[in-house]
Protein backbone atom coordinates (compact mmCIF):
# COMPACT_ATOMS: atom_id res chain seq x y z
CA UNK A 1 0.00 0.00 0.00
CA UNK A 2 1.75 2.82 -0.96
CA UNK A 3 0.06 5.98 0.97
CA UNK A 4 0.69 7.89 4.04
CA UNK A 5 -1.24 8.75 6.56
CA UNK A 6 -1.60 11.67 9.49
CA UNK A 7 -3.74 12.19 12.64
CA UNK A 8 -5.01 15.43 13.11
CA UNK A 9 -7.44 16.78 15.21
CA UNK A 10 -9.01 13.31 15.48
CA UNK A 11 -9.57 13.50 11.63
CA UNK A 12 -7.45 10.77 9.96
CA UNK A 13 -6.56 12.45 6.26
CA UNK A 14 -5.18 10.36 3.89
CA UNK A 15 -2.03 11.41 1.39
CA UNK A 16 -1.19 9.02 -1.57
CA UNK A 17 1.17 10.64 -3.76
CA UNK A 18 1.05 10.51 -7.62
CA UNK A 19 1.24 7.10 -8.88
CA UNK A 20 -0.42 4.17 -10.28
CA UNK A 21 -2.73 1.73 -8.17
CA UNK A 22 -1.97 3.36 -5.03
CA UNK A 23 -5.87 2.91 -4.24
CA UNK A 24 -6.57 0.02 -6.07
CA UNK A 25 -8.34 -1.98 -3.54
CA UNK A 26 -9.78 0.77 -1.86
CA UNK A 27 -7.00 0.77 0.88
CA UNK A 28 -7.88 4.80 1.74
CA UNK A 29 -11.00 3.78 2.97
CA UNK A 30 -12.61 6.85 0.89
CA UNK A 31 -15.38 4.57 -0.38
CA UNK A 32 -13.89 4.22 -4.19
CA UNK A 33 -10.85 2.87 -6.15
CA UNK A 34 -9.55 6.14 -7.64
CA UNK A 35 -6.01 7.72 -6.71
CA UNK A 36 -6.45 10.64 -4.68
CA UNK A 37 -3.81 13.24 -4.55
CA UNK A 38 -4.59 15.75 -2.02
CA UNK A 39 -5.96 15.27 1.54
CA UNK A 40 -9.32 14.20 1.79
CA UNK A 41 -10.56 13.81 4.93
CA UNK A 42 -12.28 10.65 5.86
CA UNK A 43 -16.11 10.70 5.56
CA UNK A 44 -19.42 8.38 7.06
CA UNK A 45 -17.24 6.35 8.55
CA UNK A 46 -17.83 5.07 12.39
CA UNK A 47 -14.10 5.61 13.38
CA UNK A 48 -13.79 9.07 12.12
CA UNK A 49 -14.66 11.00 15.63
CA UNK A 50 -12.36 8.73 17.53
CA UNK A 51 -8.98 9.04 18.43
CA UNK A 52 -6.84 7.57 16.32
CA UNK A 53 -3.33 5.85 18.07
CA UNK A 54 -2.57 4.08 15.53
CA UNK A 55 -2.08 3.30 11.41
CA UNK A 56 -0.71 0.38 9.63
CA UNK A 57 -0.47 -0.60 5.90
CA UNK A 58 0.23 -3.54 4.27
CA UNK A 59 0.36 -4.60 0.62
CA UNK A 60 -3.32 -3.59 -0.14
CA UNK A 61 -4.79 -2.89 3.07
CA UNK A 62 -5.05 -0.66 5.83
CA UNK A 63 -5.95 -0.84 9.73
CA UNK A 64 -6.35 1.87 12.37
CA UNK A 65 -6.63 1.44 16.13
CA UNK A 66 -9.12 4.08 17.99
CA UNK A 67 -8.48 5.46 21.42
CA UNK A 68 -10.65 2.84 22.90
CA UNK A 69 -9.15 -0.14 21.41
CA UNK A 70 -10.92 -1.07 18.60
CA UNK A 71 -9.33 -1.82 15.27
CA UNK A 72 -11.12 -0.70 11.86
CA UNK A 73 -9.61 -2.24 8.59
CA UNK A 74 -10.50 -1.72 4.61
CA UNK A 75 -8.92 -2.42 1.21
CA UNK A 76 -7.70 -5.83 0.08
CA UNK A 77 -9.21 -8.94 1.01
CA UNK A 78 -8.66 -11.87 -0.67
CA UNK A 79 -7.11 -13.68 1.96
CA UNK A 80 -9.04 -12.72 4.59
CA UNK A 81 -6.17 -10.12 5.53
CA UNK A 82 -9.17 -7.78 7.21
CA UNK A 83 -10.47 -10.51 9.49
CA UNK A 84 -14.20 -9.75 8.57
CA UNK A 85 -14.87 -13.39 8.14
CA UNK A 86 -15.38 -12.69 4.07
CA UNK A 87 -12.85 -12.16 0.90
CA UNK A 88 -14.60 -8.78 -0.42
CA UNK A 89 -12.66 -6.08 -0.61
CA UNK A 90 -13.53 -3.12 1.46
CA UNK A 91 -14.07 0.05 0.45
CA UNK A 92 -14.65 2.29 4.05
CA UNK A 93 -13.00 1.71 7.49
CA UNK A 94 -14.90 -0.83 8.74
CA UNK A 95 -15.36 -2.30 12.70
CA UNK A 96 -13.06 -5.65 13.03
CA UNK A 97 -16.40 -7.21 15.14
CA UNK A 98 -14.10 -10.43 15.82
CA UNK A 99 -12.30 -8.54 17.90
CA UNK A 100 -15.13 -6.94 20.08
CA UNK A 101 -13.93 -8.81 23.54
CA UNK A 102 -9.85 -7.12 23.01
CA UNK A 103 -8.68 -3.99 23.51
CA UNK A 104 -6.46 -3.49 20.66
CA UNK A 105 -2.75 -2.21 21.25
CA UNK A 106 -0.76 -2.89 18.14
CA UNK A 107 -1.43 -4.37 14.19
CA UNK A 108 1.07 -5.01 11.97
CA UNK A 109 0.17 -5.48 8.56
CA UNK A 110 2.22 -7.72 6.17
CA UNK A 111 1.58 -8.39 2.73
CA UNK A 112 -1.31 -10.52 2.65
CA UNK A 113 -1.93 -11.13 6.59
CA UNK A 114 -2.41 -9.09 9.36
CA UNK A 115 -0.91 -9.28 13.06
CA UNK A 116 -3.01 -8.30 16.10
CA UNK A 117 -1.65 -7.17 19.98
CA UNK A 118 -4.39 -6.80 22.50
CA UNK A 119 -3.74 -5.52 25.58
CA UNK A 120 -3.57 -8.60 27.67
CA UNK A 121 -0.51 -9.47 25.49
CA UNK A 122 -2.39 -11.91 23.43
CA UNK A 123 -1.59 -11.78 19.69
CA UNK A 124 -3.41 -12.54 16.99
CA UNK A 125 -3.52 -13.07 13.34
CA UNK A 126 -5.86 -13.21 9.92
CA UNK A 127 -5.30 -13.49 6.26
CA UNK A 128 -3.05 -15.85 4.44
CA UNK A 129 -0.80 -18.35 5.64
CA UNK A 130 1.07 -19.90 2.57
CA UNK A 131 4.20 -19.23 3.98
CA UNK A 132 3.16 -19.71 7.88
CA UNK A 133 3.09 -16.19 8.47
CA UNK A 134 0.11 -16.24 10.86
CA UNK A 135 1.75 -18.59 13.30
CA UNK A 136 -0.93 -21.14 12.79
CA UNK A 137 0.46 -24.52 11.57
CA UNK A 138 -3.03 -26.35 11.96
CA UNK A 139 -4.47 -23.34 9.40
CA UNK A 140 -3.62 -24.67 5.64
CA UNK A 141 -5.90 -22.44 4.01
CA UNK A 142 -6.73 -18.80 4.20
CA UNK A 143 -7.89 -17.85 8.12
CA UNK A 144 -10.90 -14.98 7.80
CA UNK A 145 -11.47 -14.16 11.59
CA UNK A 146 -8.14 -13.42 13.82
CA UNK A 147 -7.10 -16.71 15.39
CA UNK A 148 -4.72 -16.38 18.86
CA UNK A 149 -1.67 -17.68 18.24
CA UNK A 150 -1.71 -20.21 21.04
CA UNK A 151 2.09 -20.97 21.08
CA UNK A 152 2.44 -17.88 22.23
CA UNK A 153 2.71 -18.63 26.10
CA UNK A 154 4.55 -15.45 27.36
CA UNK A 155 3.07 -11.98 27.55
CA UNK A 156 3.91 -10.40 24.06
CA UNK A 157 4.98 -6.33 24.32
CA UNK A 158 5.69 -5.69 20.56
CA UNK A 159 4.91 -6.90 16.79
CA UNK A 160 5.93 -6.70 13.19
CA UNK A 161 5.41 -7.91 9.70
CA UNK A 162 7.54 -8.54 7.17
CA UNK A 163 6.37 -9.52 3.58
CA UNK A 164 5.39 -13.23 4.33
CA UNK A 165 7.02 -13.57 8.14
CA UNK A 166 6.13 -12.18 11.46
CA UNK A 167 8.37 -11.17 14.53
CA UNK A 168 7.18 -10.56 18.30
CA UNK A 169 8.38 -9.62 21.50
CA UNK A 170 7.96 -10.65 24.76
CA UNK A 171 7.44 -9.12 28.18
CA UNK A 172 10.66 -11.18 29.46
CA UNK A 173 13.02 -9.81 26.16
CA UNK A 174 12.65 -12.65 24.37
CA UNK A 175 12.31 -12.53 20.03
CA UNK A 176 10.35 -14.77 18.34
CA UNK A 177 9.80 -15.25 14.58
CA UNK A 178 7.44 -17.45 12.08
CA UNK A 179 7.12 -17.57 8.46
CA UNK A 180 9.17 -19.17 5.75
CA UNK A 181 9.22 -15.89 3.70
CA UNK A 182 13.24 -15.70 4.07
CA UNK A 183 13.93 -19.11 4.18
CA UNK A 184 14.80 -19.47 0.54
CA UNK A 185 17.41 -16.79 0.61
CA UNK A 186 18.64 -18.27 3.15
CA UNK A 187 19.12 -21.49 1.49
CA UNK A 188 21.05 -20.14 -1.43
CA UNK A 189 23.24 -18.07 0.43
CA UNK A 190 23.85 -20.94 3.52
CA UNK A 191 25.41 -23.17 0.96
CA UNK A 192 24.73 -26.32 2.09
CA UNK A 193 24.64 -25.66 5.76
CA UNK A 194 21.91 -25.69 8.29
CA UNK A 195 19.83 -23.35 8.57
CA UNK A 196 18.68 -21.98 12.22
CA UNK A 197 14.97 -23.74 13.32
CA UNK A 198 13.27 -19.78 13.57
CA UNK A 199 14.01 -19.31 9.72
CA UNK A 200 11.71 -22.20 8.45
CA UNK A 201 9.11 -22.24 11.70
CA UNK A 202 5.82 -22.16 10.73
CA UNK A 203 4.91 -21.45 14.74
CA UNK A 204 6.50 -18.59 17.12
CA UNK A 205 10.40 -20.11 17.04
CA UNK A 206 12.79 -18.02 19.60
CA UNK A 207 15.22 -16.29 17.61
CA UNK A 208 18.51 -17.73 18.16
CA UNK A 209 21.70 -15.18 19.13
CA UNK A 210 19.76 -13.04 21.28
CA UNK A 211 19.90 -14.92 24.91
CA UNK A 212 21.76 -12.52 26.40
CA UNK A 213 20.08 -9.20 25.70
CA UNK A 214 16.90 -8.15 26.18
CA UNK A 215 14.92 -6.94 23.39
CA UNK A 216 12.02 -4.42 23.68
CA UNK A 217 11.24 -3.59 19.94
CA UNK A 218 11.13 -5.10 16.56
CA UNK A 219 10.73 -4.52 12.94
CA UNK A 220 10.70 -6.23 9.19
CA UNK A 221 11.44 -5.43 6.54
CA UNK A 222 10.33 -7.88 3.45
CA UNK A 223 13.27 -10.12 3.71
CA UNK A 224 14.63 -8.99 7.15
CA UNK A 225 14.38 -8.86 10.86
CA UNK A 226 15.64 -5.82 13.11
CA UNK A 227 15.44 -5.82 16.95
CA UNK A 228 16.09 -2.83 19.50
CA UNK A 229 17.19 -3.75 23.06
CA UNK A 230 16.64 -1.77 26.22
CA UNK A 231 20.12 -1.08 25.99
CA UNK A 232 19.84 0.61 22.72
CA UNK A 233 21.28 -1.81 20.37
CA UNK A 234 20.31 -2.96 17.12
CA UNK A 235 20.56 -6.58 16.14
CA UNK A 236 19.84 -7.28 12.09
CA UNK A 237 19.31 -10.79 10.35
CA UNK A 238 18.23 -11.55 7.15
CA UNK A 239 18.60 -10.51 3.56
CA UNK A 240 21.20 -8.27 2.91
CA UNK A 241 20.79 -7.69 -0.61
CA UNK A 242 20.63 -3.72 -0.29
CA UNK A 243 23.29 -3.36 2.60
CA UNK A 244 20.34 -2.48 5.20
CA UNK A 245 21.71 -5.22 7.70
CA UNK A 246 25.13 -3.10 7.46
CA UNK A 247 27.20 -6.58 6.15
CA UNK A 248 28.67 -7.54 3.75
CA UNK A 249 27.81 -11.12 3.69
CA UNK A 250 24.33 -11.07 1.28
CA UNK A 251 22.69 -12.96 4.38
CA UNK A 252 23.03 -13.41 8.12
CA UNK A 253 21.39 -16.36 9.25
CA UNK A 254 21.29 -15.51 12.71
CA UNK A 255 20.96 -11.74 14.25
CA UNK A 256 24.51 -9.40 14.40
CA UNK A 257 24.69 -5.96 16.41
CA UNK A 258 25.31 -2.69 14.35
CA UNK A 259 28.06 -1.05 16.49
CA UNK A 260 27.19 1.93 17.64
CA UNK A 261 29.67 3.78 15.92
CA UNK A 262 27.83 4.35 12.61
CA UNK A 263 25.21 6.14 15.15
CA UNK A 264 27.88 8.48 16.54
CA UNK A 265 28.28 6.23 19.55
CA UNK A 266 24.97 7.21 20.38
CA UNK A 267 22.39 5.09 22.01
CA UNK A 268 19.35 3.95 19.68
CA UNK A 269 15.60 4.97 21.08
CA UNK A 270 13.41 4.18 18.42
CA UNK A 271 14.20 1.97 14.46
CA UNK A 272 11.73 1.73 11.80
CA UNK A 273 11.75 -0.21 8.57
CA UNK A 274 10.62 0.05 5.68
CA UNK A 275 10.97 -2.92 2.55
CA UNK A 276 14.74 -2.62 1.73
CA UNK A 277 15.97 0.48 4.26
CA UNK A 278 15.99 0.73 7.77
CA UNK A 279 15.83 4.40 9.85
CA UNK A 280 16.90 4.74 13.27
CA UNK A 281 17.02 7.75 15.62
CA UNK A 282 19.13 8.01 18.66
CA UNK A 283 17.96 8.83 21.85
CA UNK A 284 19.31 12.69 21.66
CA UNK A 285 17.12 12.69 18.58
CA UNK A 286 19.22 12.09 15.98
CA UNK A 287 17.92 10.28 12.61
CA UNK A 288 19.90 8.02 10.87
CA UNK A 289 18.89 6.55 7.42
CA UNK A 290 20.59 3.30 5.23
CA UNK A 291 19.82 0.33 2.65
CA UNK A 292 18.33 0.52 -0.70
CA UNK A 293 18.44 4.10 -2.14
CA UNK A 294 17.52 4.02 -5.89
CA UNK A 295 14.24 5.51 -5.35
CA UNK A 296 15.01 8.17 -2.94
CA UNK A 297 13.53 6.38 -0.23
CA UNK A 298 16.65 7.52 2.58
CA UNK A 299 15.36 11.16 1.88
CA UNK A 300 19.43 12.20 1.74
CA UNK A 301 22.03 12.22 -1.60
CA UNK A 302 24.36 9.40 -1.49
CA UNK A 303 27.40 10.74 0.47
CA UNK A 304 30.92 9.25 -0.81
CA UNK A 305 33.97 9.66 1.71
CA UNK A 306 35.37 13.45 1.99
CA UNK A 307 31.34 14.78 2.51
CA UNK A 308 30.51 15.03 -1.70
CA UNK A 309 27.47 14.35 -3.28
CA UNK A 310 27.62 11.39 -5.32
CA UNK A 311 26.72 11.23 -9.28
CA UNK A 312 27.79 7.46 -9.92
CA UNK A 313 26.31 5.18 -11.25
CA UNK A 314 23.02 3.41 -9.62
CA UNK A 315 25.40 0.39 -8.41
CA UNK A 316 27.48 2.45 -6.85
CA UNK A 317 24.90 4.51 -5.17
CA UNK A 318 23.68 1.67 -3.36
CA UNK A 319 26.80 0.69 -2.24
CA UNK A 320 27.47 4.23 -1.10
CA UNK A 321 24.26 3.69 1.29
CA UNK A 322 24.87 1.00 2.99
CA UNK A 323 26.19 2.72 6.23
CA UNK A 324 23.59 4.62 8.68
CA UNK A 325 24.22 8.84 7.74
CA UNK A 326 22.39 11.19 9.78
CA UNK A 327 19.80 12.99 7.97
CA UNK A 328 20.11 16.38 10.64
CA UNK A 329 16.40 18.17 8.78
CA UNK A 330 14.48 15.13 10.89
CA UNK A 331 16.30 15.32 14.13
CA UNK A 332 13.89 15.66 16.40
CA UNK A 333 11.13 13.69 14.38
CA UNK A 334 8.36 12.25 16.87
CA UNK A 335 7.84 9.07 14.47
CA UNK A 336 9.26 8.00 11.34
CA UNK A 337 6.68 5.90 9.14
CA UNK A 338 8.43 3.79 6.36
CA UNK A 339 5.80 1.97 4.06
CA UNK A 340 6.67 0.03 0.97
CA UNK A 341 4.78 -2.56 -0.21
CA UNK A 342 5.56 -3.25 -3.84
CA UNK A 343 7.49 -6.05 -4.37
CA UNK A 344 10.92 -6.15 -5.96
CA UNK A 345 9.18 -7.49 -9.36
CA UNK A 346 6.55 -5.17 -9.62
CA UNK A 347 6.99 -2.72 -12.25
CA UNK A 348 4.31 -0.47 -10.45
CA UNK A 349 5.44 3.01 -10.22
CA UNK A 350 6.69 3.70 -6.58
CA UNK A 351 8.97 1.53 -4.06
CA UNK A 352 8.78 3.49 -1.19
CA UNK A 353 7.24 6.32 1.26
CA UNK A 354 9.13 7.65 4.53
CA UNK A 355 7.34 10.10 6.98
CA UNK A 356 8.62 12.34 9.42
CA UNK A 357 6.41 13.44 12.43
CA UNK A 358 8.20 16.43 14.08
CA UNK A 359 7.21 17.49 17.38
CA UNK A 360 9.43 20.90 17.05
CA UNK A 361 7.79 22.01 13.89
CA UNK A 362 4.25 19.92 14.62
CA UNK A 363 4.77 19.24 10.59
CA UNK A 364 4.26 16.08 8.58
CA UNK A 365 6.91 15.68 5.77
CA UNK A 366 6.34 12.75 3.16
CA UNK A 367 8.83 12.02 0.01
CA UNK A 368 9.89 9.35 -2.21
CA UNK A 369 10.36 9.00 -5.84
CA UNK A 370 8.59 7.08 -8.93
CA UNK A 371 11.44 5.23 -11.27
CA UNK A 372 10.35 6.89 -14.01
CA UNK A 373 12.34 9.83 -11.94
CA UNK A 374 10.06 12.66 -10.57
CA UNK A 375 10.15 13.04 -6.69
CA UNK A 376 6.94 13.36 -5.16
CA UNK A 377 7.02 15.25 -1.67
CA UNK A 378 3.87 16.60 0.52
CA UNK A 379 4.51 18.52 3.45
CA UNK A 380 1.81 19.60 5.68
CA UNK A 381 2.09 22.10 8.41
CA UNK A 382 -0.08 21.81 11.27
CA UNK A 383 -1.73 24.63 11.55
CA UNK A 384 -5.98 25.73 10.82
CA UNK A 385 -4.94 24.26 7.24
CA UNK A 386 -2.98 22.24 5.30
CA UNK A 387 -0.37 23.02 2.86
CA UNK A 388 0.55 20.14 0.10
CA UNK A 389 3.23 20.99 -2.05
CA UNK A 390 4.47 18.29 -5.15
CA UNK A 391 8.00 19.20 -5.97
CA UNK A 392 9.24 17.55 -9.36
CA UNK A 393 13.22 16.46 -9.06
CA UNK A 394 14.76 14.49 -12.42
CA UNK A 395 17.90 13.07 -10.73
CA UNK A 396 16.21 9.80 -9.78
CA UNK A 397 18.69 9.17 -7.04
CA UNK A 398 18.88 12.56 -5.87
CA UNK A 399 15.32 13.03 -3.86
CA UNK A 400 17.05 14.84 -0.52
CA UNK A 401 14.82 16.10 1.69
CA UNK A 402 13.06 19.60 0.70
CA UNK A 403 11.38 21.78 3.47
CA UNK A 404 8.33 23.81 2.27
CA UNK A 405 8.29 26.95 4.33
CA UNK A 406 4.23 28.78 5.53
CA UNK A 407 4.49 30.19 2.21
CA UNK A 408 2.90 28.54 0.04
CA UNK A 409 5.02 27.25 -3.63
CA UNK A 410 8.00 28.63 -1.40
CA UNK A 411 10.91 25.95 -0.70
CA UNK A 412 14.28 25.68 0.34
CA UNK A 413 16.86 22.67 -0.35
CA UNK A 414 18.90 22.45 2.88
Amino acid sequence: MCASFVNFQKDVLFFCVHLKGANSYGQLGLGHKEDVLVPEALKDVSCKCQDITSIAGGGGHSAVITGTGQLFVCGHNNDGQLGLDHTEDVLHFTLCTALSGFCVKQVACGWDFTIILVGSGLVLSCGSNSFGQLGLPQISSPCLIPQKIESLKEKVVNVAAGLRHALAATDGGLVLQWGTGMASRAKRASQGKALPLFLTAKEPCEVAGLEDVKVKTVAAGSYHSVSLTDEGHLYVWGSNKHGQLVSRDIFLAEPKKIDTQFFSQEKIGAVWSGWTHLVAQTETGKVFTWGRVDYGQLGRHAVVPGGQQSTASEQSLELLCNTPVSVPCLNGASQVCTDSSISESASCCFSSVLCAVSQVFCSVVCWTIRSQGSCNLCCVQCLKYFLLFVGQYKAKAAAAFCTVELTLGRTSDP
